[in-house]
């Protein structure tokens, strides 16, 4: 089976509760991931992975009203989250997309499905050379290389971004990438500061028709180049902050070992 397992909480240090946050007079952030992802061919399950904190219960009950199903875990280990997640739900082949990119195109995620499934591979992406805009990406990989990840991982950044174990040269997993025909990555339109939001909501008040894709974004960019001015100056820093935590971690573990043979 191939289900699509979509990260959210509502703890984030830039932009708290955003997921919740509403683009329009409807639907949330997170309400249009998921009507987003719901026009893929391929995808047969929808899940969304939030953690056990008592903030996310939010999630929780907004999901319940939708009938959305969604499984909760750790806040800190999200590579536990999802193996947890895809082990009880049975997933094969896991579809991993997070909840800060409502303008998720449905027609990439079965382009990226189409290609881990044609390719002997262990995951299948659009972001190793980044050709796409930010707030596109998708990344597909097996239960086993997610099992074998969640065994092996130790670094924080492996622990809190599921996939860097696997991206891993080292790691001797197969990987396949796939890069749009233009490089339109200075386009962005995931959701990670108040600027982003805006943009979206301006995104969305501008394009009429549901799912909106890539040709329609670009279309606006076009015609409307002003718009995406909004958060001109946000930078991408996520990952950044993870690999901060991983110098201290091999510090600590250097540190370990220095008074293990002290001892």
């Amino acid at each position: 089976m191939i289900g699509c397992v979509i990260q959210a909480r509502i703890g984030s240090t830039r932009l708290p509760g955003k997921v919740m946050q509403k683009i329009d007079n409807d639907d949330t952030v997170l309400d249009y991931v998921i009507n987003q992802v719901k026009f893929s061919k391929k995808i047969e399950k929808i899940i969304v992975a939030t953690t056990d904190l008592t903030e996310d219960d939010a999630i929780c009950e907004h999901l319940a009203l939708q009938k959305i199903e969604f499984f909760r875990g750790s806040s800190e280990d999200v590579l536990d989250r999802y193996y947890q997640c895809a082990k009880k739900f049975a997933i094969d082949n896991i579809v991993r997309i997070t909840a800060d990119n409502p303008l998720i195109d449905p027609n990439i995620v079965d382009l990226i499905i189409d290609k881990y499934k044609n390719n002997k591979c262990d995951f299948a992406t659009n972001t190793l050379h980044r050709t796409f805009p930010y707030g596109t990406e998708v990344e597909v990989f097996s239960f086993k290389s997610l099992e074998k990840a969640w065994e092996n991982a130790k670094k924080p950044s492996e622990r809190e971004h599921v996939t860097p174990f696997i991206l891993d040269p080292q790691n001797g997993f197969i990987i396949i990438n796939s890069e749009y025909q233009e490089d339109i990555s200075h386009l962005r339109y995931t959701v990670d500061r108040i600027e982003d939001l805006q943009l979206v909501k301006e995104i969305v008040k501008n394009i009429p028709t549901r799912p909106i894709l890539i040709q329609d974004v670009i279309k606006l960019y076009k015609k409307r180049h002003e718009i995406f001015e909004i958060n001109k100056n946000v930078k991408h820093e996520g990952y950044l902050s993870s690999l901060k935590k991983d110098e201290q971690y091999l510090k600590s573990q250097k540190n370990n070992g220095t008074s293990n043979v002290k001892n």
